[in-house]
């Protein structure tokens, strides 16, 4: 799924300095598997022109990269992608995404290093690629939610069916997105932050 020939913010991008009124900064990161669609989630919704670190597949990862459902993917993340965005007046938004292919992975910790959330995107045609990177999520305590791309051909589950295939705990949020929208996307950064408050409130001294 490539952002570029997607449906994605109308118009010009803004300036890359920050909003004068911003106030606080928070990092999120976006993980998931090869291919579901992290590059292009991050290019739909970001208010600047996105960094990427995209380079052409090759020969070299025949055999090694797990491109079921992508295989007419021709770049992958080699490191990560960045963009942000301004959720109010004073709160703005850093994302990071990361690389799916397994033997990338190494990058991941630095990448969560002051992360306050992730976004856990999966593929349904390919459940299996997640169970990892919930569980690295989980191993360091960052808060995360999951959001469901829709691809075309991907089938459809109940959530309740969702959260027992990924065993997750019943306040994990599970919603369903089109990456390549940037008002999908932002609702799934806004359930994020919804997750976040929740949690900073139910450890809050009473």
């Amino acid at each position: 799924m490539d952002f570029k020939g997607s449906d994605t913010i109308p118009g010009p991008r803004t300036e890359d300095h920050l909003p004068q009124t911003a106030q606080a900064a928070v990092k999120i990161v976006i993980v998931g598997g090869f291919g579901v669609g992290k590059t292009t989630m991050v290019g739909s919704v970001s208010e600047i022109r996105p960094l990427t670190t995209e380079e052409t597949m090759t020969q070299a990862g025949v055999g090694v990269d797990d491109n079921y459902g992508s295989e007419s993917k021709t770049a992958t993340t080699v490191a990560m992608d960045f963009g942000r965005i301004s959720i109010t007046d004073q709160l703005v938004l850093y994302l990071f995404g990361t690389p799916g292919q397994e033997r990338f992975w190494f990058l991941w910790n630095g990448l969560f290093e002051g992360a306050l959330g992730a976004v856990v995107l999966i593929d349904t045609r390919r459940l299996e690629v997640s169970f990892d990177v919930i569980g690295r999520l989980e191993e360091r305590g960052v808060p995360f939610v999951v959001a469901v791309n829709s691809f075309p051909d991907a089938p459809r589950y109940p959530v309740e069916d969702l959260r027992s295939a990924l065993d997750l705990a019943d306040e994990i949020p599970i919603i369903e997105c089109d990456a390549r929208r940037r008002a999908s996307s932002r609702d799934v950064l806004m359930t994020l932050m919804r997750f976040l408050h929740a949690l900073a409130t139910a450890k809050a001294p009473a």
